[in-house]
């Protein structure tokens, strides 16, 4: 899972009948050093690249968010579904302490 803030929404005009009822969302991941403030100060956009999640949630703009990817953003639906990536939490608080 990838912890990424939520920068703006994706309009579609022709959606695979399994994924209505959600949105497209451009989620900017945030690098390790910023997850403890994430919550409480906006993190600046990170040279990573942004993803497109779908999401059921209800996670709108400046949102932090859990994204997953791959085949595991699937596991919600039965059957295949077009999707390489989809919201799993939104955050309320982070706190992040490194192993040593």
């Amino acid at each position: 899972m990838r912890v990424a803030q939520v920068i703006g929404r994706a309009t579609v005009s022709i959606i695979d009948p399994s994924l209505k009822g959600g949105r497209w969302l451009l989620c900017n991941p945030i690098d390790k050093e910023h997850f403890n403030t994430a919550c409480t100060k906006t993190p600046p956009i990170s040279s990573q690249s942004t993803l497109v999640a779908y999401d059921k949630l209800g996670a709108g703009v400046g949102d932090i968010v859990g994204v997953v990817e791959g085949s595991e953003a699937t596991a919600p639906f039965e059957g295949w579904v077009p999707l390489d990536a989809i919201t799993v939490a939104i955050f309320d608080s982070l706190h992040f302490q490194p192993v040593s």
